[in-house]
């Protein structure tokens, strides 16, 4: 079945299917143990949260088993093994798979990185709330306050002007058949959804969100994240 212009549906996706080497863990980083669950598991129970969202689809390399074998399936979670070389390729590929479950043209899909494990809710919803009526869609990202230097052989080449640049996160959220289009013409030097939009002409607008809704990219990275998930379990 597909979806009317009138009614679209939500669906996140979580492209799963890299091994997350940087962060310097034994396994791929989105099954490391954080605050005594899978980091993914927190990715999903936020997701899981958001009234909006018809389904998530997990988009896992071929033959991963560690997704079952932690248990992470639940209602409402959907697993696609069709994981690519690129992160374009995985999303493109998970882009099929969730029409194989009905999803239309004209529905949005929220694509996530798994590694964005400090997501909330309310963010989700406000990037809904903001670009539900959009011509394009969005993303989730932050005006940067950092002074940025333009590296070369480890010295200062540059001080880039930070005016009017933000640091993109996610979700970034685009109705189903653009984002195919875009990825169609989308090579391995694409790392987000927005730049393949871009690449059509087109201008995404930007949603602000914390600093919280960081990548866990690194292995101090991981250390932050458990202390953030450890305040926030003690305050509720």
């Amino acid at each position: 079945m597909t979806s009317t212009p009138s009614s679209p549906r939500f669906y996140a996706l979580v492209p799963a299917a890299g091994t997350g080497s940087r962060a310097g863990t034994a396994g791929p980083k989105q099954y490391e143990e954080l605050a005594g669950r899978p980091l993914m598991a927190h990715t999903l129970a936020a997701l899981a949260a958001v009234p909006e969202l018809t389904a998530t689809l997990v988009v896992l390399a071929p033959g991963d088993t560690r997704f079952a074998e932690l248990g992470m399936a639940g209602e409402g979670v959907w697993t696609a093994f069709v994981g690519g070389a690129s992160r374009a390729e995985t999303v493109a590929a998970g882009l099929s798979a969730l029409r194989a479950h009905g999803a239309g043209d004209g529905d949005w899909v929220l694509v996530h990185d798994a590694a964005r494990c400090l997501l909330r809710p309310e963010w989700v919803g406000q990037l809904i709330a903001a670009c539900q009526d959009d011509p394009v869609g969005g993303l989730l990202a932050q005006p940067l306050a950092d002074t940025l230097k333009r590296e070369a052989d480890g010295r200062v080449q540059a001080t880039v002007p930070r005016q009017h640049m933000w640091a993109a996160q996610t979700p970034q959220m685009f109705r189903l058949a653009l984002l195919e289009r875009a990825l169609a013409g989308a090579d391995a030097a694409v790392t987000d959804e927005a730049s393949a939009v871009e690449a059509l002409g087109l201008a995404p607008r930007l949603v602000a969100a914390s600093a919280e809704n960081f990548k866990v990219t690194y292995p101090a990275d991981l250390a932050l994240a458990a202390r953030l998930l450890g305040y926030s379990s003690r305050a509720s």
